[in-house]
């Protein structure tokens, strides 16, 4: 169990500007603690090239955010601490805190992601009701973006038997408006989840973050009805890069709505008709879960090295580009060392002037 003292700072390291979930852990395992990773940023920062101060938030913010929680019945569950969800806490970019309101016991339960188009048509909304309510009946979580259409459905159908819903703002915000009264319900029957603090009004930048929650708290994603171009698909790349099974329900070749599911099909995700269709996948997919086989950079890079030659530092900031490139590629392409290669870019990350991208790649920001 983290000391309350320890949850403060962690609290406190997180939302420091340009410290991200990657950049998090990369810093607890090279300072043991966040109380050391603060003490240690402002330095990493200049070094990788920041000149402003780096914003940190004081120790009383972080306490005046824990009381906000508080007050509003809602709890933070840190990564590395008891009660954090095993699938999430799996993934490489797990947010270190997550907040949550309503039967933290769901967590513990299998869970399905059940996601869609939002200007979904009418049969689709029943097929997803439908789906949520029968799977839900045999046990499993469904777990949703909270969003119009398929996941409003997916949430109304499993709210009497276990579902939660991951918000892209703060757990306080209703959005869209229009759910209001489900995301009140939900708090209260099941689960509300988010990484925001509270007050924040979702931005365009929070939903790819909230997508890849919806993935990494699931065994497998379906999707029902999505577009060629769509949320729902961003969710199920990012479960098949999470090593999570990918499913969905075919449709109409003569609907654009249909476009993404029926793509996803033909690129090997399984075709659902039934509820007992996704039972029996599931049945398959028990824990444990195997995990994407991508490197331990969090391992290689303890402990840390004080000072990277300069003509080292110059070759990785070379091989740098505004398109994501995979951290193997640099270390091979630089010639350095996987440790210093990890310093350096931890310490551009703290500067703001990279940014990490899913799948171990890191790319110049924009």
């Amino acid at each position: 169990m983290l000391s309350t003292t320890e949850k403060v700072a962690r609290l406190r390291l997180i939302r420091t500007e340009t410290v991200g979930p990657i950049a998090f852990r990369a810093l607890l395992a090279r300072y043991g603690s966040a109380e050391a990773a603060l003490e240690a940023i402002p330095q990493l920062a200049r070094r990788g090239g920041r000149t402003a101060p780096l914003r940190i938030p004081s120790k009383a913010a972080a306490e005046r955010e824990l009381a906000a929680l508080a007050r509003f019945s809602a709890q933070p569950l840190f990564w590395g601490d008891a009660g954090y969800p095993r699938l999430l806490a799996a993934t490489e970019d797990a947010p270190p805190v997550l907040l949550a309101k309503g039967a933290l016991h769901l967590l513990e339960r299998p869970t399905l992601a059940l996601v869609g188009a939002r200007n979904a048509s009418s049969i689709g909304r029943q097929m997803a009701e439908r789906l949520a309510r029968e799977i839900a009946e045999r046990g499993v979580v469904i777990v949703s973006g909270l969003a119009r259409g398929i996941d409003a459905a997916a949430h109304r159908g499993a709210l009497a038997t276990g579902t939660i819903a991951v918000v892209a703002g703060g757990l306080d915000v209703n959005y869209p408006r229009e759910n209001a009264a489900l995301q009140e319900a939900i708090a209260e029957q099941g689960l509300l989840v988010g990484e925001e603090p509270l007050g924040v009004q979702p931005q365009a930048r929070h939903f790819p973050k909230r997508n890849r929650i919806i993935s990494g708290l699931a065994l497998a994603v379906l999707v029902v009805e999505a577009a060629e171009r769509s949320g729902s698909l961003i969710t199920a790349r990012l479960a098949a890069a999470q090593g999570r099974e990918v499913m969905a329900v075919p449709g109409s070749p003569l609907d654009p709505r249909s476009r993404g599911a029926n793509a996803l099909i033909r690129s090997g995700a399984a075709l659902i008709e039934c509820a007992e269709d996704v039972i029996e996948i599931l049945s398959q997919l028990s824990p444990p879960l195997e995990e994407p086989d991508l490197p331990d950079y969090r391992a290689a890079a303890t402990p840390p090295r004080a000072e990277v030659p300069e003509g080292v530092r110059t070759r990785i900031r070379t091989l740098l580009s505004p398109t994501p490139t995979l951290i193997d590629d640099i270390v091979r392409d630089s010639g350095a060392s996987t440790g210093d290669v990890l310093t350096v870019l931890l310490e551009l990350e703290l500067a703001g002037l990279i940014e990490r991208h899913a799948g171990a790649r890191v790319a110049l920001s924009g």
